[in-house]
């Protein structure tokens, strides 16, 4: 096929079509990037509980999928004692472990004041070892202003494989009885139990996230 050049006559028309693509696309992104910021907890950086909810959904397909819910220990304490600026400096440290620990294929949000949740691949031959980890993460001070602000977490883990259903409300349900049996104990991990009555829970989860 003979392809004659463009002659200047031609430019108008074309600079006339492409401009309102390029002003599209520019808009595009910036439309994209506010969403973004709109999903996110801009303390954190991380993932707010309706950016959670969205991508938590798509990884409990995966039986292999680990959902946690994570309360901070001692918070309130540090707030009281330091100030909110230090309350500040533990909540973003909680996030920089778990966005580490989390990884490339998990993801980490700040569902509101000092708790968190983690939805990411969990193997169950590795689940004790990655937990412990993450307890001893936790177990380090954040030094702030000369000071080593000692916090810890109760920390529930519940995995799809040994839930009754996929849906995200279950799994955070059932991770957070297990978070409440690590606070009961004073700190640490839990993991669900299969067969644990999680009506209540279901309640809950349900009641906080409207609320939310």
């Amino acid at each position: 096929m003979d392809l004659k050049p463009l002659s200047p006559q031609h430019f108008p028309a074309l600079a006339a079509a492409v401009l309102p693509l390029a002003a599209w696309g520019t808009h595009a992104a910036v439309l994209r990037r506010r969403l973004d910021r709109a999903r996110r907890d801009p303390l954190t950086g991380l993932l707010t509980r309706d950016g959670f909810t969205t991508a938590a959904a798509r990884l409990l397909h995966r039986p292999d999928t680990g959902v946690l819910v994570v309360d901070l220990d001692k918070f309130k304490q540090i707030n009281d004692t330091h100030g909110h600026a230090a309350g500040d400096a533990v909540l973003a440290d909680a996030a920089r472990v778990l966005t580490e620990w989390a990884g490339d294929h998990g993801i980490a949000a700040r569902l509101g004041g000092d708790e968190f949740a983690v939805a990411g691949p969990l193997p169950a031959g590795w689940a004790a070892v990655r937990m412990g980890r993450l307890a001893g993460e936790f177990a380090r001070p954040v030094h702030w202003h000369g000071r080593a602000l000692h916090y810890g977490a109760s920390v529930g883990l519940a995995r799809v494989a040994d839930l009754p259903d996929r849906a995200l409300d279950t799994a955070l349900g059932a991770a957070d009885v297990a978070m409440y049996r690590a606070k009961r104990a004073g700190g640490g991990w839990q993991q669900h139990t299969p067969g644990t009555d999680l009506a209540t829970a279901d309640r809950r989860w349900r009641r906080t996230r409207t609320a939310a």
